[in-house]
């Protein structure tokens, strides 16, 4: 496969009937949703957890989604979506990369850059990165340039 970047964090997904849309290919909310199921399994396998996050009161949310829709994907398609970790500033921000490339052609089917702010779950206030997102996404680091 030609990945955009080295070394992606990669989760298979397999397209079933409920992400199909009334065109009979897979719907935009399908794809935000895998969007953020990769960028969850990608935080788990780097040891950052929900109930991490809940137990410190801080969480890292979306401020902004670019997506580019290349091509369709059809029910039975398999699809590897990638992430990596493009900046983190160890402070507020931190930006995800992602490419979807179904695996029967090598197709880029989509391309995305999700940036991320974090704040204090309770209040939904921004504050500074806890130790422990901006050492572990930082460690993640994927370099672009």
């Amino acid at each position: 496969m030609t990945w955009l970047y080295p070394n992606p964090f990669i989760k298979t997904w397999r397209i079933e009937a409920k992400h199909i849309d009334h065109y009979q290919h897979v719907n935009n909310v399908a794809y935000v949703t895998q969007l953020e199921t990769t960028s969850w399994a990608h935080s788990n396998q780097l040891g950052l957890t929900i109930e991490q996050y809940q137990g410190i009161d801080r969480g890292m949310v979306i401020s902004q989604h670019q997506i580019n829709y290349l091509a369709a994907a059809h029910y039975g398609d398999v699809i590897d979506c990638a992430t990596w970790i493009t900046q983190c500033d160890k402070k507020l921000k931190l930006t995800r990369q992602f490419q979807f490339i179904r695996t029967a052609d090598q197709k880029t089917l989509l391309t995305a850059q999700t940036d991320f702010i974090c704040i204090v779950l309770s209040s939904g206030k921004p504050t500074r990165m806890p130790a422990l997102f901006a050492d572990t996404y930082s460690a993640a680091l994927t370099l672009t340039s």
